[in-house]
C-alpha cells in the first residue's frame, strides 16, 4: 500500500472514531444507543437483539455510511426504534423501476437529514439510488424531492428532534458553524433544484 492510501485510510479510520464519539456523546444517555462499526450490510439492532445497548451498525466503516444509517435513526419513531431495521423489509439492489420509486418515497427524509449532516462536516453530498445492478429508471424527482427537503429542512426551520441535535453537534465538532457556509449551501441548492425542474419539465 502506498504511504497516500494509507494516509487517506487512516483519516477515514480517525473520522469515523470521532462521528462515533460525536453519536455517543448527544444520544447515549437519552436513548441507549450506540453508532457501531458494522460488516457489508448496515442494520439497526434494538436491544432486545443485541441484549445491551440499541446499535446504530453502519457499513464496512465508511463515514458516509454512518451518516446515513444516523439519518434513518433519526427519522425512526420510538416504536420504530424497538423493531430491528426499524420493523422495514428492504429490497435489495437490483431493483426494477416500480421497486425504486417505493424505495425513494422512503429515502427522501433520510437522505436530506444525510446532506445536512454531510454538509456539516464539510463534505460533498451525493444522492444514492442505492442500486448499482437494477434498473432503477429516472432518478431526478426522487433528487429534486431531497434537495426540496434540505433547502426546507436549512432554511425553514424544519430541522429539529434529534436530526437539529446532531446536526449541531457535527457543526461544532468539525469547527464548521452553519452561519459560515449557509449563503453557499442556500445558493448551491436553488441551482441544483431549478436545474431538475427544468428537466422534468422538458
Amino acid at each position: 500500500m502506498l504511504e497516500s492510501e494509507y494516509q487517506v485510510l487512516e483519516s477515514e479510520y480517525q473520522s469515523c472514531e470521532q462521528l462515533i464519539s460525536v453519536f455517543k456523546k448527544v444520544f447515549y444517555n437519552a436513548h441507549k444507543t450506540r453508532l457501531v462499526r458494522g460488516g457489508d450490510e448496515p442494520v439497526y439492532l434494538p436491544a432486545s437483539v443485541t441484549g445491551t445497548d440499541n446499535q446504530v451498525v453502519f457499513a464496512r466503516g465508511f463515514f458516509s455510511s454512518g451518516l446515513h444509517e444516523t439519518a434513518h435513526w433519526c427519522v425512526a419513531g420510538a416504536k420504530r426504534r424497538l423493531l430491528e431495521d426499524f420493523g422495514y423489509w428492504y429490497v435489495p439492489d437490483g431493483r426494477n423501476a416500480l421497486q425504486q420509486r417505493a424505495f425513494e418515497q422512503v429515502e427522501v427524509r433520510p437522505q436530506a437529514y444525510e446532506q445536512c449532516f454531510t454538509w456539516a462536516v464539510g463534505r460533498p453530498f451525493n444522492i444514492s439510488a442505492d442500486n448499482l445492478t437494477g434498473k432503477p429508471g429516472a432518478t431526478d424527482a426522487f433528487e429534486l424531492n431531497v434537495h426540496r427537503l434540505t433547502l426546507k429542512l436549512l432554511f425553514a426551520d424544519a430541522l429539529t428532534g434529534r436530526a437539529q441535535q446532531f446536526f449541531d453537534a457535527l457543526c461544532d465538532t468539525w469547527q464548521n458553524p452553519f452561519h459560515v457556509w449557509q449563503a453557499t449551501a442556500h445558493k448551491q441548492l436553488l441551482a441544483r433544484i431549478q436545474c431538475l425542474e427544468a428537466n422534468l419539465a422538458e
